[in-house]
């Protein structure tokens, strides 16, 4: 589980779950690479992360826009001299119900959750395909197996990115680049600890652990997907909901 001078980029990683997995890359030596739209919260970030002697750079980018990744992505790769593991994390909500929903909601969904994660895997495709190695690793969510209601654009996004996480795995597994998803289950964050406490039980209720998970249980599930513990998985959606879905 260490990944001294292996370069992982995570999207969205600034804050909440995705913060969770760069500080677990960085503690375990990696040349951590943070991509996200919210600047103060990337140098905030970074800078606690170097305070910790952590190796950490961050760059402000919309996942949206595949030029703007294509320059991203190029300049770490001049910088860094590989991209190892690719995390895309990077995602929103703009929940609502079907039969009211705007479609400036669905469309900034699906931009984000799925065109984003396209774009990103696009963009390590080609240096991963050169060095004949390489992980991807998909944040999905149970949502996009199980649906919601109020959730329809969230749902359809995260389907689309277990959908693209194997159709990417069957495309790239000959070159030994894989490509898995993870799907959280309710998972502990600030958006979480805004919600009243009556809404926590009855989620936890519905959850065979009878609690909720923690963004440290989704970070540790990368360190084993992007590690040579997992080199023989690809095309995998692994859940970690603490047995919603069995």
């Amino acid at each position: 589980m260490n990944f001294k001078g292996k370069t992982v980029i995570v999207t969205g990683g600034s804050r909440g779950i995705g913060k969770a997995i760069a500080q677990a890359f960085a503690q375990r030596e990696a040349k951590v690479v943070i991509i996200d739209i919210l600047e103060d919260s990337i140098n905030e970030t970074v800078v606690e992360f170097k305070q910790n002697g952590w190796l950490c750079s961050g760059f402000r980018g919309d996942v949206t826009n595949n030029e703007q990744m294509g320059e991203i992505f190029k300049m770490i790769h001049e910088e860094q001299g590989t991209i190892d593991v690719l995390i895309n994390n990077a995602g929103i909500t703009r929940d609502g119900l079907l039969m009211k929903m705007k479609e400036s909601d669905w469309d900034a969904v699906i931009n984000v959750n799925l065109k984003g994660t396209f774009n990103c895997t696009q963009k390590v495709v080609r240096h991963m395909l050169k060095q004949r190695e390489g992980v991807i690793i998909n944040i999905a969510s149970v949502i996009g197996i199980m649906g919601n209601v109020g959730q329809a654009n969230y749902a359809a996004s995260k389907a689309g990115i277990i959908g693209l996480t194997k159709s990417t795995a069957k495309e790239l597994a000959v070159r030994n680049v894989r490509c898995n998803a993870i799907a959280p289950g309710f998972i502990k964050t600030a958006m979480t600890d805004t919600l009243a406490a009556e809404v926590v039980e009855s989620y936890s209720q519905a959850i065979p652990m009878r609690r909720m998970g923690l963004p440290e249980d989704v970070a540790d599930l990368c360190l084993f997907l992007a590690s040579d513990l997992s080199s023989y998985i690809t095309g995998q959606v692994i859940n970690v909901d603490g047995g919603l879905i069995m």
